[in-house]
Order: C-alpha cells, then structure tokens, then sequence
C-alpha cells in the first residue's frame, strides 16, 4: 500500500465492503462478530477487512473487558475532507469564472436562428 496517509485512506476505501463497515462504526463501535453478521463472509474475512481500515488509521480497536470494540476514528475523515474540499473549491471557482465569460458575452439568439423553407417555417 502507499506510504503517504491519503492514499492508505482512498486505497482502504475503495472496496464497498470496508466502505460499509466504516459508514456502520459511525453510528457506534461494534466488534468484529456484530460487524460480520449482515455478510455472507467469515469473521475471518471481516477481520481481514478491518486490518486494512486500522492499517489506514480509520479504525482501532480497543479491549473492554472480554469485548473487543472496534472504533471509527472519525478525525482522519477530515484529512479526506480537507484534501476534496480543496480541489471542490478550486472547480467552484472555474465555473464562477466562466459564467462570469458567458455573462459578459454579447446575445447572440437573434442570429442564431436556422435556416428557413420557402414558407418563412424552420427546416
């Protein structure tokens, strides 16, 4: 996986499985046999999905006397949020400037019309 922690987030996110199991470590933590149940997988392979999550710093798990709750580390959320954020507000400012072109360009509808039959009727 890369090194940098963006990547490790985006490259742990995009398997809709793990995007389900932080979207469900939102609500509340849960362990791993809570989080398996709604899949057709092992516990096993649920684990597996949360090593990935955990490696990326989305999730840790904690003891809690038998229990092991895994939890959403919701911080590294805004690392994602910071980086898009940027690049939406740099896309908004691209389509202000362009309105702002096609605001000051002269009408043209009048001339814009096609060409019409024998009967003065658009073709």
């Amino acid at each position: 996986m890369a090194a940098d922690p963006l990547s490790r987030v985006f490259a742990a996110l995009a398997d809709p499985t793990r995007r389900d199991l932080v979207a469900r470590l939102a609500v509340a933590d849960a362990t791993v046999g809570d989080l398996a149940e709604p899949y057709d997988v092992s516990v096993q392979a649920v684990s597996k999905h949360l090593r990935v999550l955990e490696d990326a710093g989305l999730v840790s798990r904690s003891r809690d006397a038998q229990r092991r709750p895994v939890h959403l580390e919701a911080e590294v959320l805004d690392l994602m949020t910071a980086w898009i954020e940027r690049y939406r507000r740099q896309a908004e400012e691209r389509y202000r400037r362009l309105d702002d072109v096609l605001a000051s360009m002269p009408d043209d509808s009048d001339s814009t019309t096609g060409p019409t039959t024998e009967r003065g009727n658009p073709s």
